[in-house]
């Protein structure tokens, strides 16, 4: 794969817009056709052809190819949100009387989906603690028609086995979906592994600079044209021209930010692991994983987002401690260039949810930004002392 040539030139026919080194924004919602034949073809197939942007656009498109190289995917279609990229590819593949599997730990709104709008269809769904395949197996019934995994999640960040899953999955005929919105392309190749579609919250590192809602999701042109003919047309969660231009621009400097970024996270953790405040480090790297093996098979490079337990004796000192930060923003995004603090206690739902899942009510997750390490160690020291 060759990385630069993906980011800063596939898609990009600048032949076609006056040879301009930025693509333009097509901002347009509909597209004149030369007669009628020609309006009927491309009406006949929205997937390949530019009707109404609700369906396909240029500008958007340029992002979407990218995205679908990067993941070494056939296709992509972008959302205007990771939630609505996650929910387009669960909803193409369940019906009524399905059951869904899906990690114990995902994303607050993955689980929503699957605790409530799919409820309310007829979907059952299933949390399965899915860092063994064998228990993932185990769970699997005759109405098991889709696995939706979070490889690592992005609280506590465990692992799943992508490639034993994927096999268990492929030999029934089921459905596989992962949110890879940690890891990123460059860190994880989940279609490698076998997995039949890929979710991204567009928003986090893909984007970087926390001015943009955007989700992807990637697969096959089978599985993609099966999005697109359902929840992706129907429902219109699209990302908008302007938006994807602007992701476009964030996804020029995404090899460059998550290399400072591992570098200043790496300083980070170093420091917090030998702190006495410190109960615990979750973060999928070798030195704070329980799954080592599988992060040296999965994941080529960790990224800024992290969680610590802070050995404190109640919220209120949780509080004092968030409180005394001042170069970490208190947020609950990630991936951006800014550092945040998101602490999970007293947190409405999220932290109730969460306490059910088995996270510590102490956990207080990170998102290291593009500031020196030294200025972000030092803001830690503030907010260690108010404790």
């Amino acid at each position: 794969m060759d990385l630069s040539w993906i980011i800063n030139h596939l898609g990009e026919e600048r032949d076609r817009y006056f040879d301009a080194v930025i693509p333009p924004i097509v901002q347009s919602a509909i597209f004149a056709h030369p007669d009628i034949a020609t309006m009927r073809a491309r009406l006949a197939d929205e997937f390949n052809a530019h009707v109404y942007t609700r369906g396909q656009n240029p500008t958007v498109e340029i992002v979407a190819k990218k995205l679908a190289a990067l993941e070494g995917a056939e296709r992509a279609l972008m959302f205007g949100s990771g939630a609505a990229a996650v929910a387009a590819g669960m909803l193409a593949n369940v019906r009524a009387g399905d059951e869904v599997l899906c990690v114990e730990k995902p994303y607050f709104w993955t689980g929503q989906l699957v605790r409530k709008l799919l409820a309310q269809c007829g979907v059952r769904g299933v949390f399965v603690d899915a860092r063994e395949a064998a228990d993932v197996e185990a769970a699997i019934t005759p109405a098991t028609r889709l696995i939706v995994l979070e490889s690592p999640n992005s609280l506590t960040f465990e692992q799943q086995e992508l490639s034993a899953i994927a096999h268990i999955a492929k030999a029934r005929g089921i459905v596989t979906l992962i949110d890879n919105s940690y890891a990123t392309p460059l860190g994880q190749s989940p279609i490698a592994h076998g997995i039949d579609l890929v979710a991204h919250s567009a928003t986090k590192y893909l984007n970087g600079h926390s001015d943009v809602l955007a989700g992807a999701l990637c697969g096959s042109e089978v599985m993609m044209r099966k999005v697109f003919d359902g929840p992706y047309m129907t429902l219109g969660a699209i990302l908008s021209p302007f938006d994807a231009w602007l992701l476009l621009r964030g996804l020029r400097t995404l090899p460059v930010r998550l290399e400072r970024i591992a570098a200043t996270t790496t300083m980070v953790l170093a420091h917090l692991a030998r702190h006495q405040r410190v109960r615990r480090v979750y973060a999928p790297v070798t030195a704070h994983t329980t799954q080592p093996d599988l992060t040296a098979s999965q994941i080529h490079h960790a990224n800024g987002l992290f969680s610590i337990e802070l050995d404190v004796p109640d919220i209120a000192a949780i509080d004092r401690f968030c409180n005394a930060l001042k170069r970490f923003l208190m947020a609950a995004s990630w991936g951006g260039f800014e550092s945040l603090v998101f602490p999970i206690a007293g947190v409405r739902d999220w932290g109730s949810l969460s306490a059910a899942a088995g996270v510590p009510v102490n956990l207080i997750r990170f998102s290291i930004g593009l500031e020196a390490p030294e200025v972000l160690i030092a803001d830690l020291e503030r907010g260690f002392a108010a404790i």
